[in-house]
């Protein structure tokens, strides 16, 4: 799953560039925006989530 996450990044910071080059009116813009923001931290969410340790598991 890490590795899924660190993908979903890129995707999200792509989408919205294309809505500041795509979209000429302001409120679409800023919501398309919000929304690529919003898929960027749900990929950082997923990966920091894949890099913790479990709760009972420990190393040695």
């Amino acid at each position: 799953m890490k590795y899924a996450g660190l993908l979903v990044m890129p995707a999200g910071f792509f989408l919205a560039i294309a809505a500041l080059v795509l979209f000429p009116a302001p409120a679409s813009r800023a919501a398309f925006v919000v929304c690529g923001l919003a898929v960027e931290a749900l990929g950082l969410v997923v990966a920091v989530r894949g890099h913790m340790e479990a709760r009972g598991e420990s190393r040695p």
